[in-house]
């Protein structure tokens, strides 16, 4: 996986949950508390995502085969969709199992210091991980808001570690809410409400990130600004006079297909065409460095077709 897949904010991400994971359970065992067990298990099923993050990018990086001609990019996808499904089902739905079963059988905490004392240290363990998945997202986020960020980034990895270090800071405050409000109230009803607080959050999180990554599987264009650059570099004004219809699709967060049909001149030969259109494949390398596989067809632009047909600059995927 490359640096833009936020390798580092994974494995931090990991190594916080591990340890957070082992000292929930053990304050769940000490106190009872089910706020604790749901935390607890939303860690290992947060542990369980990074391990499966890790695992797509590995297998991403496979060479082309026959039977795969384009690579296994996508593999990033997969497993960011995956993590979506394990977040909601064992992350989100048990908490609110765990919370139902509390409010209908409340009871009051024991060894209260135990849930408290690791809830905070969970909480600084989580924002170390989430500064590190914020530092690393700056460095590509540009000046594109936060949820623009999540919504049009094509790595997943980053924007799933975003959300889950988000959700698992919200979720412990929850959970510190729900143990407080039981001691100060002797009620272990709140205890419940805060896990049933918890389940929410991680269904909401789980559902925006299987919307996302989804949209990533079925196939997204180039961004705005490198389908500009890629227009701008396939015309030489010379034979190549202009993009009569582009296609663009990532095949992996960083390997992007281009296809275009495009202008020449009436009086090309074959070869000042080809050698054409082999310097507009290296120009768009050369200002798209993701786009690996190029495809240009040649072609005479007719104003009358034009015309009479779709606008060819607002073809999608290549506007």
């Amino acid at each position: 996986m490359s640096a833009s897949g936020g390798t580092k904010a994974i494995v931090a991400a990991l190594a916080a949950n591990l340890a957070i994971a082992v000292a929930k359970f053990v304050a769940f065992a000490f106190s009872g508390s089910s706020s604790m067990l749901a935390e607890g298990v939303h860690s290992i099923a947060d542990s369980g995502n990074q391990g499966l993050l890790l695992l797509g990018g590995k297998k991403a990086k496979r060479a082309a085969t026959a039977e795969h001609p384009f690579g296994y990019g996508r593999e990033r996808y997969i497993y960011g969709f995956l993590v979506s499904i394990v977040l909601f089902t064992i992350g989100g739905v048990f908490a609110l199992y765990e919370g139902y079963e509390k409010i209908h059988d409340p009871h009051e905490l024991d060894n209260w210091f135990w849930p408290v004392g690791v809830l905070v240290f969970a909480i600084i363990a989580e924002s170390f991980s989430f500064r590190t998945a914020i530092k690393e997202s700056n460095e590509l986020r540009g000046k594109q808001t936060w949820s623009q960020f999540v919504r049009r980034a094509k790595a997943p990895e980053l924007p799933v570690v975003l959300l889950e270090d988000f959700g698992a800071l919200v979720g412990l405050v929850l959970a510190l809410g729900g143990v407080g409000l039981t001691l100060a109230t002797g009620d272990g009803i709140w205890d419940g409400i805060g896990t049933m607080c918890i389940g929410v959050l991680l269904v909401l999180i789980a559902l925006v990130l299987a919307a996302e990554t989804k949209s990533l599987l079925l196939g997204e264009a180039a961004g705005p600004e490198q389908i500009t650059q890629i227009r701008a570099a396939v015309v030489d004004g010379e034979v190549v006079t202009r993009v009569i219809h582009m296609r663009t699709l990532h095949l992996g967060p960083e390997e992007l297909l281009v296809a275009a049909k495009i202008a020449v001149q009436h009086d090309g030969t074959a070869t000042q065409i080809a050698d054409a259109i082999n310097a507009a494949e290296a120009r768009i390398r050369e200002a798209v460095p993701i786009a690996r596989v190029i495809y240009l067809e040649p072609d005479i632009y007719r104003e009358e077709a034009a015309a009479v047909g779709a606008d060819p600059e607002k073809t999608p995927g290549g506007h």
